[in-house]
């Protein structure tokens, strides 16, 4: 049976979980990181979320459905690369980037199956 209210979702809840630690974290980062590093990881994370609900709004145009899931899994694997950047510029610690990484993956593993199944959802 599908899921009617996205926020019920695994995968709502574990990407809107990941933007907020995101947030958290990203107020530790220099201030001259505010308007590139920062903007940009916040962003990208909780359009993951954003996204969904718009996909949740097209479900019954299953191509358009997807194709918003689509955009959902591309900003996740935008945030994966901001998480590297943090990281190596020293921002976040190795234990962080291999929690929010994880985290990060197993999400787009939830995209890639609601894609490849989105009579499912």
């Amino acid at each position: 049976m599908s899921v009617r209210n996205f926020k019920e979702t695994t995968v709502y809840k574990k990407a809107f979980m990941l933007a907020m630690d995101i947030f958290n974290k990203s107020k530790t980062f220099p201030k001259e990181e505010r308007y590139s590093l920062i903007d940009q990881m916040r962003r990208s994370s909780r359009s993951v979320c954003a996204n969904l609900a718009e996909a949740y709004r097209k479900k019954q145009y299953p191509a358009h459905f997807v194709s918003k899931l689509s955009d959902c899994d591309s900003e996740n694997s935008e945030t994966g690369v901001w998480i590297d950047f943090a990281f190596h510029c020293d921002y976040i610690d190795q234990q962080t980037r291999i929690d929010f990484a994880s985290r990060n993956e197993e999400i787009g593993r939830l995209l890639h199956h609601m894609i490849s199944n989105p009579e499912k959802y």
